[in-house]
């Protein structure tokens, strides 16, 4: 995988293509995560859990906690909620640029957080198609937990590992999951918009 990363005063973006994953795939890897986790980030990743698990045709409102350790050493538990696209700043929409996406809100460190969530920032994860697999923008972007250039470049090496292990593992892991057809099981959710920054509405989920 190549990627680029670029910064501006909202926050770190990376830039990323993939050849042999498609679009469905890394739809099919969100409402799946706890299947994938480690193999996501095997250095830093734990397992992940769902406090509240995604449902098939529609994973906004779930909530994973996702504990890891970062390059800088630091292990937390990340309490991370799946948002309505209408739900979110309008200048944090303004980045949406493609057919797929899935914008996610960190909420805190632990369960007290989810009392009165209220996101400390936002992660957009956006993709589409090409003729050799997919394309696709990562940002990070603080809200009221601001990131510095220096935070953000701490997350931009993070992720850039994340998004390079779908090369990895997420071709066979979802050819292998196509024999779970219960979608308690399986849940799969296609995450295409309509429209672009902040008029993008989600096509199948009503």
């Amino acid at each position: 995988m190549d990627y680029k990363i670029t910064q501006d005063d909202m926050g770190t973006h990376l830039d990323w293509q993939h050849e042999n994953v498609t679009a469905r795939m890394i739809d099919w890897f969100w409402s799946n995560m706890e299947k994938c986790f480690i193999l996501w980030h095997p250095s830093q990743h734990e397992p992940l859990e769902w406090p509240i698990a995604p449902k098939h045709g529609n994973p906004i409102g779930a909530i994973h906690n996702a504990p890891q350790t970062w390059n800088d050493g630091r292990r937390q538990n990340l309490y991370i909620r799946f948002e309505d696209l209408k739900d979110v700043e309008p200048e944090v929409r303004d980045y949406i640029c493609y057919e797929h996406v899935m914008i996610v809100a960190g909420l805190g460190f632990d369960e007290a957080d989810l009392v009165d969530p209220k996101p400390w920032g936002y992660r957009i994860h956006q993709w589409e198609k090409t003729d050799y697999g997919v394309v696709g923008k990562s940002s990070a972007i603080g809200m009221l937990k601001k990131e510095t250039k220096e935070d953000g470049m701490v997350w931009a090496a993070h992720c850039g590992e994340e998004v390079g292990n779908w090369g990895v593992f997420l071709p066979q892991l979802y050819s292998l999951y196509k024999v779970v057809t219960n979608p308690l099981r399986n849940p799969f959710t296609d995450l295409s918009v309509d429209g672009k920054g902040r008029d993008a509405v989600y096509r199948y989920i009503k």
